[in-house]
């Protein structure tokens, strides 16, 4: 019989604010399991009717907008080069191909990378870097994070309801499924950004 404490976690007053610490925090710390405490809030509600399924999903979208933005400030304060973590390895890749995209496909770059951790951080701190008006990106954002957060909630609410009677077994499934299916976008993704990366710029040159 599965603890009674779940049911107890489901209804605790500090669940959605420490999710949304959580997602916040992953706007510029990729360490941190945003996804997968979302994605458990879903199974949450499947297995046991709590926290309401609206309130996971504008909690998760609102602490993706705000983290986004904060990563925006920092870019636009500070750049893309001050720090050494932003000069080594992925977040240096990351931010190279950002770079050369984020004023011609700003939407696709800001939709996708929401799925990709390291991507997200460079697209975001790219975008306030560049001439981006951040009443242009703030719309991409928001849309972008709600799309993310059903998306998180939904992986989550299907395990938990094929698994109903077994929370404690749908949860590590449902994060596992959903981390699965991140390493198939991430690749997916990747590939599609370093495809567009590289295709020179039209124009009387191009075709030399």
């Amino acid at each position: 019989m599965d603890a009674a404490w779940i049911t107890d976690l489901a209804n605790s007053v500090w669940l959605l604010p420490v999710v949304f610490a959580l997602v916040v925090a992953d706007a510029f710390l990729v360490i941190v399991p945003s996804e997968s405490a979302v994605v458990a809030l879903g199974t949450l509600w499947a297995s046991t009717g709590a926290p309401p399924i609206w309130a996971v999903v504008l909690v998760a979208a609102a602490g993706a907008i705000v983290g986004d933005s904060v990563c925006f400030c920092i870019g636009r304060r500070v750049g893309t080069e001050r720090w050494a973590w932003q000069r080594r390895g992925r977040v240096k890749a990351a931010l190279g191909r950002a770079a050369s995209l984020v004023e011609h496909r700003t939407a696709l770059l800001v939709f996708t990378a929401r799925y990709v951790p390291f991507a997200r951080i460079a697209v975001n701190l790219t975008a306030g870097a560049s001439a981006l008006p951040y009443r242009r990106y703030l719309p991409l954002s928001a849309a972008a994070g709600l799309a993310w957060a059903i998306y998180n909630v939904t992986i989550g609410a299907l395990v938990g309801n094929a698994l109903s009677d077994a929370p404690l077994l749908a949860i590590p499934i449902s994060i596992i499924i959903a981390v699965l299916i991140g390493l198939v976008l991430d690749r997916i993704i990747s590939k599609r950004v370093i495809k567009s990366g590289e295709r020179p710029p039209a124009g009387p040159e191009s075709g030399r």
